[in-house]
């Protein structure tokens, strides 16, 4: 049985990361956004962002809810622990089409899955699994000890929202 709640469980909420020495369940819910998991294959430990847009345009906070400071802030807290760079491994989740948008350049799902992609391969990190896209939310378990990740896809009703 995974915990959901307790001493080392955490939630996740959209737009921040966590990362942490010890062992804990991390759980978040993912539509559009996209989570990465990474985790150190030595040291046995990992940590998870939950991003929602792709790109920060350089205006206001620099914060974790921008996929390019997302993923950069949880490589850096990753090897402040001590990790190696050569020693993570990747695993991306999210980026569902939740609403039905008929203006293409709208499909934040899609860019924020490849500023993922993009960013892991220019860092050499290497993706392990990845579910991402189609027209689903996702609930993640993260066990940080063992990179394990337990996946619930979310069936919902596809809104139509026409811009």
């Amino acid at each position: 049985m995974i915990p959901e709640q307790g001493e080392n469980a955490h939630y996740l909420v959209a737009g921040s990361l966590f990362a942490h020495e010890e062992r804990h369940m991390v759980t978040t819910v993912l539509g559009s956004c996209v989570s990465v998991c990474l985790w150190d294959c030595v040291r046995n430990r990992g940590g998870i962002n939950h991003y929602m847009l792709p790109f920060w345009n350089g205006e206001g906070l620099a914060s974790p809810k921008y996929g390019n400071i997302a993923i950069a802030k949880l490589i850096e807290k990753m090897l402040e622990f001590g990790s190696d760079r050569r020693n993570l491994r990747a695993k991306v989740f999210g980026g569902g089409i939740v609403l039905n948008v008929t203006n293409p350049f709208m499909n934040i799902g899609e860019r924020n899955i490849q500023i993922a992609e993009d960013t892991l391969r220019i860092e050499n990190i290497p993706v392990l699994s990845a579910d991402t896209g189609g027209k689903v939310g996702r609930k993640l378990i993260f066990n940080t000890e063992t990179g394990v990740v337990l996946v619930k896809r979310l069936n919902r009703q596809i809104n139509d929202i026409r811009f």
